[in-house]
């Protein structure tokens, strides 16, 4: 699966200059393979770009902006939209990627299985052991009724129990000693890598509040670009074909 970045490179708007800055920065911080394509330069980017964003996701003149981004041929999203995932921590999935092993988007789908799949397991058990739990009668067995025998087996067996409660106790201590010091252990490199997202994330936020209020004046500017544009292509088309039917 190919992350695709739709850019503007020669864009005159300092805030949609920004946002493909923080989309782009964002994504190798994370060390995310994905792919820029230009569609300033190339106009069949640019076309492609246009029609494959849903319909629902497009401003009110019909035109998306960049950066727009793309999961190989599914649409994941603009600007706005990736920011709001970077703030849930939900970037991968926003991507339609499964989160690296020690990010905080894997941790949170770790915890919703154990809750999930450990409550299933606990009740599968206790449903299996019920066999174990109902103890058949002696009499029934093999037809013996000496009382002797019966309480030297159950003499017997209170002592077994009180064995294994005793074998029990100690294996969960040391269960429980297992468990703290494989948390100690918990790898450096991945305590890093989260750490350094996390550096990513506020710096990508305390400098995307600087220009908000340049926004509104320069995404109107360029909409106005981008119609000047359109209506300039339908002229040359109507000069063109003036020009034919005058030949």
């Amino acid at each position: 699966m190919v992350i695709k970045v739709f850019l503007a490179s020669s864009s005159g708007s300092t805030a949609i200059k920004k946002k493909q800055q923080d989309v782009v920065g964002f994504l190798e911080a994370l060390k995310v393979d994905y792919t820029q394509l230009d569609i300033a330069c190339n106009e069949d980017n640019r076309m492609w770009m246009r029609q494959n964003v849903p319909e629902d996701r497009k401003p009110t003149n019909g035109i998306p902006l960049p950066p727009q981004i793309f999961n190989e041929e599914s649409y994941c999203g603009d600007y706005d939209t990736f920011f709001d995932a970077k703030e849930d921590n939900s970037v991968y999935s926003f991507l339609g990627l499964p989160p690296p092993p020690g990010s905080k988007e894997a941790e949170k789908a770790d915890k919703a299985d154990i809750v999930e799949n450990g409550t299933h397991a606990e009740e599968t058990n206790t449903v299996g052991n019920l066999d174990d739990l109902i103890e058949v009668p002696v009499e029934e067995r093999n037809g013996n009724t000496h009382r002797e025998e019966e309480k030297l087996q159950q003499v017997a067996d209170e002592e077994e129990e009180a064995q294994d409660g005793e074998e029990e106790e100690i294996t969960e201590e040391e269960t429980a000693d297992k468990e703290e010091t494989a948390e100690d252990e918990t790898p450096m490199e991945e305590e890093e890598a989260v750490e350094e997202a996390d550096e990513v994330t506020e710096y990508i936020q305390a400098h995307a509040e600087e220009e908000e209020g340049q926004e509104e004046e320069e995404l109107r500017q360029l909409e106005e670009e981008e119609e000047a544009e359109v209506q300039e292509d339908e002229e040359e088309d109507l000069e063109e074909t003036q020009e034919e039917e005058a030949e």
